[in-house]
């Protein structure tokens, strides 16, 4: 379990899925819509907290391990992704759950730990190629 309460106060204290960076998270249920903030060093990036669920509710109907494929929005999401599914058309909100412009992407790499540390999914660890799968 991630330290943290989930609030801006007691932010979740997290880890990316390889161990090799710290950053937090926080919702903010007074935005429009409601996000997660997520805070890596100077940078801030916001998601859609619809998310957890989305992401919780997809990897059970996937029903396996899937890889995370997290890249940065320029770049191309590898097909089959946890980071691809955060952008597609084809998602519950039709998109991009990444909310700023130019810092959209990288779904794959911060979302997973936040579900591993609510008890919703189990993500591999290694130094790359991490992938997660649902719980519950």
């Amino acid at each position: 379990m991630a330290a943290g309460s989930g609030t801006k106060e007691d932010p979740w204290v997290l880890k990316t899925p390889p161990g090799t960076s710290e950053y937090t998270m926080y919702r903010d249920p007074a935005s429009s819509p409601p996000t997660i903030v997520c805070q890596v060093g100077g940078t801030k990036l916001l998601y859609d907290a619809r998310a957890i669920d989305d992401l919780h509710s997809w990897l059970k109907a996937q029903g396996g391990w899937l890889p995370l494929g997290g890249a940065d929005e320029q770049k191309p999401a590898p097909d089959g992704t946890v980071e691809a599914w955060g952008r597609s058309s084809d998602n519950p909100v039709g998109g991009w759950y990444g909310l700023k412009k130019g810092l959209r992407g990288r779904f794959g790499v911060y979302m997973p730990p936040l579900l591993e540390a609510l008890g919703l999914a189990e993500v591999s660890h290694d130094a790359k190629n991490n992938r997660m799968r649902a719980v519950g």
